[in-house]
């Protein structure tokens, strides 16, 4: 192969954020970290994010717990998690009282990362959670409780906690926002992402104001970067520009294997670690962790 051709520089170019990765130990955070992974903008890559950044820092030693509250269960799907009706999910954890701890399951490709799986009850909480005490506060009050359940049986502290938003601002969404202390948005590198980024940080605000004051937006990951074309690396330097400290360096490239990986009920982590995907995502948990 031509050395000087744009497949072998890639290629060395991988060979290099490979080798910067290799050996990288992450640090364990002083407490716990509660993401809310959201964007009001379907598909721009929030449950990809969500489970391949999970199955990164897992896959560094973390312990990592992902709480999927939206009624597709996508997120569910990609980590191998049972979530037919008959399971009892975070639907039964909000709407019925029951504790996280009963609904929580180890994913089977990924050692230290567990998960909370949606089901289809789901999909009719918004309307149930409405006249229910403490609305909002539900899913974070489920979470104190199960960190507490595993202080008192002797497991280790969960260091992150992600949790997988349906892409509106719904009941569901807001609880997920009383739960957290950090967003994490995903920014599909295209105009209509600017658009849509604009009322989620609003909304954001009004969480902040009324509901939880140690809210904050920590991190934007640009997803489904093709390098390619102008308007990709356009709207990367504009969102870099409005955001200099919450964007990642790390960028997701559009990837085949990405997209592959939940048919097979895999991260992309476990389908093709050698995949540009994986070495992305690998990337963009290890800037995490070190912030």
């Amino acid at each position: 192969m031509d050395d000087g051709s744009p497949i072998a520089s890639q290629l060395a170019n991988e060979a290099r954020r490979r080798e910067r990765l290799r050996d990288r130990e992450l640090p364990r955070p002083e407490e716990t970290r509660v993401f809310t992974v959201s964007n009001q903008k379907g598909g721009v890559g929030k449950t990809t994010t969500t489970v391949n950044i999970a199955a990164a820092l897992a896959s560094a030693g973390l312990n990592v717990l992902v709480i999927d509250i939206d009624p597709q269960g996508n997120a569910s799907t990609a980590l191998g998690i049972e979530h037919h009706a008959d399971v009892e999910s975070i639907y039964d954890v909000l709407i019925n009282d029951v504790a996280l701890a009963d609904v929580v399951g180890p994913c089977p490709d990924v050692a230290n990362l567990e998960c909370a799986p949606a089901t289809i009850h789901l999909a009719g909480a918004e309307i149930e959670l409405v006249s229910l005490v403490a609305r909002e506060q539900r899913l974070r009050r489920a979470i104190e409780n199960y960190a507490k359940k595993r202080e008192a049986e002797g497991q280790p502290r969960l260091d992150y906690i992600f949790i997988d938003c349906p892409p509106s601002l719904g009941l569901l969404t807001v609880n997920a926002f009383c739960a957290a202390t950090e967003v994490l948005i995903p920014i599909q590198c295209e105009y209509y992402a600017l658009e849509g980024l604009s009322q989620l940080l609003k909304n954001i605000e009004m969480i902040q104001k009324h509901l939880n004051s140690d809210l904050r937006v920590s991190t934007i990951l640009l997803t489904m970067y093709d390098g390619r074309t102008n308007l990709a690396a356009q709207v990367a330097a504009e969102v870099r520009e409005h955001f200099p400290q919450q964007v990642l360096e790390a960028v997701v490239p559009r990837s085949v294997r990405i997209s592959e990986a939940p048919s097979y009920q895999q991260t992309v982590m476990t389908y093709d670690p050698s995949s540009t995907g994986a070495l992305s995502y690998l990337e963009a948990a290890a800037e995490i962790a070190e912030r």
